[in-house]
């Protein structure tokens, strides 16, 4: 008999693998893209900010995911 229920992942474990990845990258962009916009208005350095970092998020999260997926779902 085939098993329909499918194996849930365990959200702190998600929430922490996206939280390792999220928390250098923006302490790398401190010192790399802030220098650059450090005199841009606030809501245009965070813009800055965001157009970078969603879309590495968006790329790379799920792929952290899914390598692990096998320590996420134990």
């Amino acid at each position: 008999m085939q098993n329909n229920n499918p194996v849930k992942p365990k959200v702190w474990k998600m929430l922490l693998i996206s939280w390792l990845f999220v928390y250098p990258v923006i302490n790398l962009m401190f010192l790399a893209v802030f220098p650059l916009v450090v005199d841009f208005h606030p809501l245009l350095r965070t813009l800055v900010f965001t157009v970078i970092l969603v879309p590495l998020m968006g790329i790379f999260i799920p792929k952290l995911h899914r390598y692990f997926w096998g320590w996420i779902t134990r």
